[in-house]
């Protein structure tokens, strides 16, 4: 990452040219920037029905959302994002990436709010939220992503990194069987929010 190459760059130039006491406040940057933006690497389970963490955090709320994300009812699960935790957020399905703006009606514009819309082979659609912080700038905290509309994304695929977002929402067909619990911890692409009913 660009920010731990300089950080990096600077420690080695402060020792360098000031001495070993110049590495105690670069050396704990570094350290700072390392746990900031960590990516480990994620066995991502095998489980065509389930849907996936999208980032690591705890999940603080689990209810029933009417229409007004994408017109239909929904279950939405809450959660408080480990800035701490993987920099990278995750698919929670596979399927392709849609742009939210399409086919809403007014109601439904995500206005100030920065997500993922995928949609499934199936036609299951899912759907994450992410939000920053309640003060500050409106960008500051939106996830980068690196995935254009219309592309096809892979079950746990890296789909943007985080910005020290403060929480994300996954939104859920009204149907499908939620398999966490309030208070529990979970790590992008590795556990499962919930399981699709098909048939």
């Amino acid at each position: 990452m660009p920010w731990i190459l300089t950080a990096l760059a600077a420690l080695a130039a402060g020792v360098a040219l000031v001495g070993w006491w110049a590495a105690v406040p670069l050396g704990a940057l570094v350290a700072g920037l390392v746990l900031l933006f960590q990516d480990p690497w994620r066995d991502i389970p095998a489980a065509p029905l389930g849907v996936l963490a999208p980032v690591d955090g705890v999940v603080t709320e689990i209810t029933g959302a009417g229409p007004g994300i994408l017109d239909r009812e929904a279950v939405r699960v809450t959660m408080r994002i480990n800035n701490f935790g993987a920099y990278s957020a995750r698919s929670p399905i596979e399927g392709k990436d849609l742009d939210p703006r399409d086919n809403l009606s007014d109601h439904s514009r995500w206005l100030d709010v920065h997500g993922m819309w995928v949609r499934s082979d199936e036609d299951d659609d899912v759907v994450v939220l992410v939000h920053g912080p309640k003060h500050g700038p409106k960008w500051f905290g939106a996830p980068r992503a690196f995935l254009g509309y219309g592309e096809r994304v892979g079950q746990g695929q890296r789909f943007a990194f985080m910005r020290l977002a403060r929480t994300a929402e996954v939104y859920l067909p009204a149907d499908a069987h939620v398999r966490v619990k309030t208070g529990q911890k979970v790590r992008a692409g590795t556990d499962s929010l919930a399981e699709l009913r098909h048939g």
